[in-house]
């Protein structure tokens, strides 16, 4: 019968457990495979409360990623942004308002780096007017921007 030890795992391993897990593995498994690959070491006192602070720690952080990216989308749902752009006499803009024009906005108005892909235009905005413009803050956090585009002239 094969000796089984317990092993925490410092990365996630398919069929296996996620990082930060205690897991009963067979001892040449761990020696073998594991410990060489760097995705698990002996499971020691000392290892496994580190591997339970580490733990507490990226939930911890997990969790105040969360309440900024709710308080970003909060804040940016307040914000008015004005763009200024060379148009003619019917409106029309000299070129377009791009995704990296509205993140630069963004940053100079509330000092936040919204990556330009983030940006959701269905398509640049040609025209003098106000616009809603949604931006994702974080993952499943989304908020609607007033975007007012003026003539610069």
């Amino acid at each position: 019968m094969a000796r089984t030890t317990q092993a925490i795992l410092l990365q996630d391993v398919e069929n296996l457990g996620s990082a930060g897990d205690a897991v009963e593995v067979s001892a040449g498994y761990l020696r073998n495979y594991l410990v060489p690959r760097k995705l698990a070491e002996p499971a020691t006192k000392g290892a496994l409360e580190e591997a339970l602070r580490r733990r507490e720690a990226a939930e911890r952080a997990a969790r105040e990623a969360e309440e900024r990216a709710e308080e970003n989308a909060a804040l940016l749902s307040r914000t008015v942004l004005t763009i200024q752009h060379r148009a003619g006499e019917d409106g029309k803009l000299f070129g377009s308002v791009t995704t990296s024009e509205i993140a630069e906005a963004i940053r100079q108005a509330r000092g936040l780096n919204i990556d330009r892909k983030k940006i959701n235009l269905e398509e640049p905005i040609r025209e003098i007017g106000t616009y809603m413009i949604e931006v994702e803050v974080a993952s499943g956090h989304k908020a609607k921007v007033k975007t007012i585009v003026a003539d610069a002239s």
